[in-house]
């Protein structure tokens, strides 16, 4: 698929999404979530890919909204804008719940809904000189999809402050907040995500990761004992998965496994 706004290519099972609208610090727009959707989707439904990393071309990881599609938001009706706000959402669920590990590689600022993407993906690695935050309050408008998934990922008091206050923090206070995974030096972050992602293909099943994956975005929403319960399926499921067979023999005849 030709995409206008963002590159897209597979490689030893990685696929990388890049964000390519660098004139305009890879702002969002209408378009730009419409074929990151299609990105995602894509790599999904490929049994070619594992893993997803997902990166910006340019200066900037994502500076939020495009100011064209600010202003044309002003103007639109309630319909369309519920409409747009929902394609939003369904791109960072969609992100939320993919079953292959998504990682941002951050080599820049990643701001408002930028920022949001980054809180979506799964694994999140930034440059000390980055800066991240959601301004959203200080236009005006309030980060609402954003909010659901940040609770969820360091808490209601630390969510707080960044989303009531619109400040921007360091990739140092990122990590500390436990907003990001960690902060790694602009020489050696594309390396550092490559050798996550390349130990991520190589080092642990597929359908471990994927199963893993939905038992931590599910387990919030269940009340202890069903979480427990769902958990103990889930266990009994994946003992009769062939990944767990072939994973346990080779354990057991120490073997090194390549997944």
């Amino acid at each position: 698929m030709a995409y206008s706004f963002l590159l897209y290519e597979v490689a030893d099972r990685i696929a990388t999404i890049t964000l390519n609208r660098p004139e305009k610090r890879n702002a969002l727009n209408g378009a730009l979530v419409a074929e990151l959707r299609q990105a995602f989707q894509a790599a999904e439904q490929d049994d070619a890919v594992k893993v997803i990393v997902l990166k910006g071309k340019g200066e900037a990881f994502c500076a939020g909204a495009d100011l064209d599609y600010l202003q044309q938001l002003q103007v639109n009706t309630y319909e369309e804008n519920l409409a747009d706000s929902q394609e939003l959402m369904s791109l960072f669920r969609e992100i939320y719940e993919l079953n292959k590990v998504v990682i941002a590689q951050v080599e820049g600022h990643a701001i408002a809904g930028g920022c949001g993407l980054v809180t979506v993906c799964d694994l999140s690695y930034v440059v000390p000189e980055a800066q991240l935050g959601y301004t959203e309050v200080k236009i005006g408008f309030i980060p609402a999809l954003v909010a659901v998934f940040l609770v969820r990922k360091i808490g209601e008091g630390r969510a707080r402050e960044l989303l009531l206050t619109g400040r921007l923090v360091t990739a140092e206070k990122a990590a500390v907040s436990g907003l990001i995974t960690a902060v790694i030096p602009a020489a050696e972050i594309r390396e550092h995500v490559a050798k996550v992602a390349t130990a991520l293909c190589k080092e642990a099943s597929g359908n471990s990761l994927k199963v893993t994956k939905k038992l931590i975005g599910t387990v919030l929403d269940l009340p202890l004992r069903e979480s427990l319960e769902m958990a103990a399926e889930q266990n009994a499921t994946t003992r009769g998965h062939e990944d767990c067979r072939k994973g346990i023999a080779a354990f057991l005849n120490k073997e090194k496994l390549i997944w």
